[in-house]
């Protein structure tokens, strides 16, 4: 154990675990890794060798009982109906059919849409009903012939703390340095900081923007295979990652038939994989998308009013250096042309993904970081219950090319840093200066390829600048 390791475990003693149990654990396994390390959690969050042995065993013991296998929906049915009952790990999706006036379940690996679902456990968990969620989940078996349901739900418990102290988290931080923490965070989504140069470190951190800031939009657009959509799809139980087909504004926003909030009512944030591929065939969606990226709000019928953030990732396949050369090309050419200037103009912040490094096991830590899920509880509560932008308002000084989507995006782009690296508190002027000239950097991206994309008077200022603490303009 290195001395932040120690740091770790005497602060926040079962909140951490060795990260190098998770690589050996999800080879070969789908499972995200907020799932793995609730499981871990469980049996391993200790720095005893035989007890973390023993840890090891119970959750591979675990896995190989009652996580299916896509190719063994057979057996896992089978084994139900010969014991009677069975416990899984799998993702659950609820739907209501309006034909039969029920709603049905079906876990995602065991192939069955016709699993019977008592109403306690969707009213109790709604994200069941909007991309489903992943739990430990009984299924018994019915021996009824009359019914037209061979399986049913006894119990279902999701995969994610039922307690969570922010005020105990924060004053954790307090025992920190503020690189003691960046190297916290990064080794709790698995990653080594000393791999990593420390502009690179600013980039991971603000993939985690869109997670702890509500109705933060940023798009992140690179080469394939730097790890974009992880945080998404591994990392958070209040992040959901859809593809571009799923983008339809019943979906996403509004279904009128239903009369329900699409998923941006149910997540923290939604995220769109392989952006480039979005196809919008309804015009309505993307002026819906408008309205909400601009004030997290729309207007159908009734006014809806949600915190969703929306992340847009993608991969640029020609070379940034050939597109920064060209009058032709501009940094935003893989998106498709239904997210038009006007969209882009709501992006608080471009990452720049050519910048990331490929996913290897190089970068990975075998050192102690936060069990994730403990990590995502900080962030959820932050993204629902703390607003840092009166504090970052009365602190910074805005040069004077700065217009109002710049100074919105650029304020909650230094919000999301300061919640995810200081909950404990205020950060020190040159902390502070850091984030904000990250900040501008990534709009000033933003402007620049729009800019390019329509060079006249529209998008021509782009000389976004801050004031330091000691007067000078930069």
């Amino acid at each position: 154990m290195d001395e932040l390791d120690q740091k770790l475990n005497a602060t926040f003693d079962g909140k951490v675990l060795r990260k190098d149990l998770l690589h050996r654990i999800k080879k070969g396994t789908n499972v995200p890794t907020f799932v793995l390390e609730f499981l871990l959690a469980k049996y391993c969050a200790s720095n005893d060798q035989a007890e973390m042995d023993a840890g090891m065993e119970a959750v591979l013991s675990s896995l190989q009982e009652n996580y299916v296998r896509p190719d063994e929906a057979n057996a896992a049915q089978s084994k139900v109906a010969t014991k009677g009952k069975h416990r899984f790990i799998d993702k659950v999706h609820v739907r209501y059919v309006e034909k039969e006036k029920r709603h049905w379940a079906s876990l995602e690996n065991f192939n069955s849409q016709r699993i019977a679902i008592g109403e306690k456990f969707y009213r109790d968990n709604d994200r069941l009903l909007e991309g489903g969620i992943w739990a430990e989940v009984t299924l018994v078996h019915n021996d009824i012939d009359e019914d037209d349901y061979a399986f049913s739900i006894e119990d279902l418990r999701p995969i994610q703390l039922t307690r969570f102290d922010f005020d105990r988290y924060a004053e954790g931080r307090a025992d920190f340095t503020r690189d003691e923490w960046i190297a916290a965070v990064l080794r709790s989504v698995g990653l080594e900081p000393n791999k990593l140069s420390k502009r690179v470190q600013m980039h991971f951190i603000a993939r985690l923007a869109a997670l702890v800031e509500p109705n933060y939009n940023y798009i992140e657009l690179g080469p394939r295979g730097t790890g974009k959509s992880y945080f998404f799809s591994e990392f958070s139980p209040y992040a959901t990652l859809i593809s571009g087909g799923q983008a339809t504004k019943a979906t996403l926003f509004y279904n009128n038939a239903r009369r329900k909030v699409g998923l941006v009512g149910f997540w923290d944030t939604v995220a769109f994989d392989e952006v480039g591929g979005i196809k919008v065939r309804d015009p309505d969606t993307i002026q819906i998308m408008k309205d909400f990226m601009a004030n997290g709000r729309f207007s159908r019928g009734a006014e809806v009013i949600a915190d969703a953030s929306l992340s847009f990732v993608g991969n640029i396949d020609v070379s940034v250096q050939q597109v920064v050369n060209s009058n032709e090309y501009d940094l935003f050419q893989p998106l498709p042309p239904e997210l038009d200037l006007a969209v882009m103009d709501r992006f608080a912040a471009y990452i720049p993904g050519w910048e990331m490094p490929k996913n290897s096991s190089e970068f990975l830590t075998s050192n102690y970081g936060f069990i994730t899920d403990y990590l995502a509880e900080a962030f959820h509560y932050q993204f629902k219950h703390t607003n840092r932008y009166e504090e970052v308002s009365k602190r910074i000084r805005l040069g004077k090319a700065i217009e109002g989507r710049d100074e919105k995006g650029i304020k909650k782009t230094v919000c999301a840093f300061l919640k995810v690296l200081h909950p404990n508190g205020p950060p020190t002027d040159d902390e502070f200066e850091e984030y904000v000239a990250y900040a501008i950097e990534c709009r000033r991206r933003v402007k620049e390829q729009m800019n390019k994309r329509k060079p006249d008077d529209e998008f021509a200022r782009i000389n976004l600048s801050y004031f330091k603490v000691s007067g000078e303009e930069v």
